[in-house]
């Protein structure tokens, strides 16, 4: 406990020193945060040398291996530092699929040669990663998907097409789920890594209601793919498909409140000053005692998930109760905000984030999806 303590104090001590006042501030908006990547750039001088400061100690992964380019952190010494991070506001400095997703399924499944090649680029970075897995007729289904790979040799030759891929437009690598045997349907997938620059990949954005494009329609025709960028062995990407979902479901869960963020009820009053409708405001009481309450439970769950104790099923369980925790925080600031908040302004207005919310019950799996998961694994209701 005493070497903890040392480590909390030397870390907070750190963290005071060298994050500039700037990067306490919340963010204003997916602008205001580092992705990194061949094309990233820092949107300010404090953003980057916040960003260079933590990769400098490996803490943009605190707790991977310093072989891959981590901190090489303890699980109580990483959780020390996030709740150092978050008692003084402090930023994430990189926000990456490749952390939050591939990262941990790489660190599981890939070979020792993958680890080096890709974890410590994602670690610095220096490469920013989309996800491939949804596609026009395979999205709550998604072990339906028909985008193939064929074995040409030295080749793989991957030809289809995936949808509501976020930012396939601005990354520079895809981790990709594809047919490699049409005669099974979760036995005949494999799991590809390669380069978004690769002849025959073309993107498309699609326009959302809230005004912005976040997602891209994702073609692949005849692209050519190395056989060693194959995670795990072939027609078993099925297993790291399932694993690499468990981290992103976490990930959608806590989107909208993270650790360091206000409580809405502060937020609101900083912004609104007294809102005097009373029932509002026990509804947002109510929303803030709801949000603490799963704070504490993700902070459990994360802890037994890294740990390998986790329930299979419990990701389906984070990820539908914070997404219909974030939704219901969103109708909450529409609400106290009355006519003013009606109006579409810039790209960081209410009504924007509002309407992004209701995506929040589809992407990562469907709501619908995850109350069947839910109530067969979990409370093992009879099937239909």
């Amino acid at each position: 406990m005493a070497d903890e303590e040392i480590f909390r104090a030397e870390t907070r001590a750190w963290l005071e020193a060298n994050c500039p006042p700037a990067m306490r501030e919340p963010v204003t908006g997916l602008d205001d945060v580092y992705w990194g990547g061949r094309n990233g750039r820092f949107s300010s001088p404090e953003q980057q040398a916040w960003f260079e400061a933590m990769a400098a100690r490996g803490w943009t992964v605190p707790d991977w291996p310093k072989d891959y380019g981590g901190g090489g952190l303890s699980p109580s010494e990483t959780k020390i530092l996030r709740e150092e991070m978050a008692a003084l506001g402090c930023r994430s400095p990189l926000h990456s699929f490749g952390i939050w997703m591939l990262g941990p399924a790489l660190l599981k499944f890939g070979t020792e040669e993958q680890k080096r090649r890709y974890l410590p680029d994602i670690a610095q970075g220096r490469i920013r990663w989309c996800q491939g897995y949804s596609e026009p007729g395979a999205g709550s289904d998604l072990a339906g998907l028909q985008t193939r790979a064929e074995d040409k040799g030295d080749h793989w030759l991957v030809n289809g097409q995936k949808i509501w891929t976020s930012y396939a437009d601005k990354a520079d690598w895809i981790f990709c789920l594809v047919r490699t045997d049409p005669a099974q349907k979760q036995g005949g997938i494999s799991f590809l890594l390669f380069d978004m620059a690769s002849p025959g990949v073309s993107t498309k954005p699609i326009l959302l209601i809230s005004g912005s494009s976040p997602f891209c329609e994702t073609f692949f025709d005849d692209v050519k793919v190395p056989k060693e960028q194959i995670v795990g062995a072939v027609n078993q990407g099925w297993t790291v498909a399932k694993y690499l979902l468990g981290h992103e479901r976490e990930m959608i869960s806590a989107m909208g409140f993270g650790s360091g963020d206000p409580s809405l009820g502060r937020d609101l009053a900083e912004r609104l000053g007294a809102f005097a409708n009373p029932v509002l405001r026990a509804e947002v009481a109510l929303h803030d005692v709801d949000m603490l309450a799963f704070r504490a439970m993700s902070e459990k769950f994360l802890d037994e998930f890294k740990a390998g104790l986790a329930h299979p099923a419990q990701p389906s369980m984070m990820k539908y109760a914070g997404t219909e925790l974030n939704k219901r925080r969103l109708e909450l600031e529409m609400a106290a905000g009355g006519t003013d908040a009606l109006v579409w302004g810039d790209d960081n207005a209410v009504s924007r984030h509002w309407l992004r919310s209701k995506a929040n019950s589809i992407e990562g799996g469907t709501s619908e999806i995850q109350l069947g998961i839910i109530a067969k694994h979990i409370l093992n209701l009879p099937g239909a």
